[in-house]
């Protein structure tokens, strides 16, 4: 829904003001205050209307409550911010902003490509306690605390005839117990649709609670030997086995996304700048891969005004106007407008870990239909009949109508480098 929400900004005319800077750092009134007035000076030494300055500076500065380290990205227009998005991460990158009619998205696509919902289950044999939270989000977690029964949880060596009936009613209790979590469990992995369900507490209840859960749920089971609800526990282990498993799960999105564009000997995919351009005109792609690194590069496409929203040059432009954009960003736009997924290839680094050096990735996307074997490899689609643009319907049989220019043709554009 947010990326849908700002589809339908980007396809409005500009222009616009955008701001993408650090949320509060935890340093006091008078620092916060000469923060916010270098800001406010900077914005305006840049060419932002003053009006929108203020705007933004107003809703950064209005914020003291999330914690550090957080980030802001801001949209704004004649004076009023018409996105405002908080993220309970650090930057990603330079701090951004600027005004005109094509604002800078990236930062914002690669803080919600890295939030994921989770679920966390700290079980024990009288309850448990149930986290449902979306890592990356600064909206606060919503716990719920399953009380159940406390009386004769504990299996005593009472001796005698009566220590196994002891026995048998404090492992009732505990069954009885992880079915009231289970539910609970359940409930909210129907509802709320999480990636990963992470399963801490005791041993024996979290034997039980595997049992009773649905198998939707079972499959989203984390577990971490850990017992958090103990006296003294920390969360180390719970935060080490979150951050290994959403690093792997985005490692394996980034490959299936691949696996995908290449399959049918890479007719269901594009690789490249140039055939990736060609897909998005024809809105065929269903996820992009990017490599953030590409802003280094100093490679450029077009941004167009309106549909097909991307080109290599005037040339494949059909007749819109277009302004000159870093590749990633035009291609990020061309994404968000045409409703494909973007991904990012990102290094996974710990805190202060300098980048490593490698080649910058070449943009991949899987498409939504596979391209014909029988055309131009190159040939890139199809035109819309009445416009000359691009057919924009989504799962059309790109057989019909004509085909765009074959690159061999003098006056085509020459494919962008990579």
């Amino acid at each position: 829904m947010r990326t849908a929400e700002l589809k339908g900004l980007l396809s409005q005319p500009g222009p616009w003001t955008w701001l993408y800077t650090d949320g509060p750092t935890g340093e006091p009134e008078g620092a916060v205050e000469s923060r916010m007035n270098s800001l406010t000076d900077r914005l305006t030494a840049d060419g932002v209307p003053s009006a929108d300055a203020d705007a933004a500076v107003a809703a950064v500065s209005a914020d003291d409550s999330t914690p550090a380290p957080s980030t802001r990205w801001l949209l704004v227009r004649d004076g009023d911010v018409v996105l405002d998005e908080t993220f309970a991460t650090a930057r990603v990158g330079e701090e951004q902003y600027g005004h005109g009619d094509f604002p800078a998205i990236l930062p914002l696509l690669r803080h919600l490509a890295a939030e994921c919902r989770i679920l966390i289950v700290e079980t024990g044999r009288d309850g448990a306690r149930l986290t449902d939270a979306v890592i990356g989000q600064s909206a606060p977690e919503a716990t719920q605390t399953i009380d159940g029964e406390d009386q004769q949880i504990t299996k005593v060596q009472a001796g005698g005839w009566s220590q196994a009936r002891y026995q048998r009613h404090a492992e009732e209790v505990w069954q009885h117990n992880q079915s009231e979590v289970a539910d609970a469990v359940d409930r909210i992995v129907r509802e709320r649709r999480p990636e990963h369900l992470f399963l801490t507490g005791d041993v024996r209840a979290r034997q039980l609670l595997r049992e009773r859960i649905s198998a939707e749920a079972g499959a989203l089971v984390v577990e971490v030997d850990s017992d958090t609800r103990a006296a003294g526990a920390d969360d180390t282990a719970l935060r080490d086995a979150i951050a290994r498993t959403l690093a792997s799960a985005r490692q394996a999105r980034l490959e299936t996304t691949r696996d995908r564009a290449a399959a049918g000997a890479g007719r269901a995919g594009a690789t490249g700048m140039s055939d990736v351009v060609a897909a998005l005109q024809q809105a065929q792609v269903d996820t992009l891969v990017l490599d953030p690194r590409m802003t280094d590069a100093g490679s450029t496409l077009l941004a167009l005004r309106t549909d097909p929203w991307i080109a290599i040059s005037e040339a494949d432009a059909y007749g819109v106007e277009g302004t000159t954009l870093s590749a990633v960003e035009a291609l990020a736009r061309a994404a968000v407008l045409t409703d494909a997924q973007v991904l990012f290839d990102e290094d996974d680094l710990d805190e202060d870990e300098a980048r490593p050096q490698r080649p910058t990735v070449q943009p991949v996307a899987a498409l939504r239909w596979q391209q014909d074997p029988s055309s131009d490899a190159e040939s890139g689609g199809h035109l819309d009949a009445a416009t000359g643009h691009p057919s924009q319907a989504e799962g059309e049989d790109p057989d019909d109508g004509p085909k765009r220019e074959d690159p061999a043709v003098p006056g085509h554009p020459s494919p962008a480098e990579g």
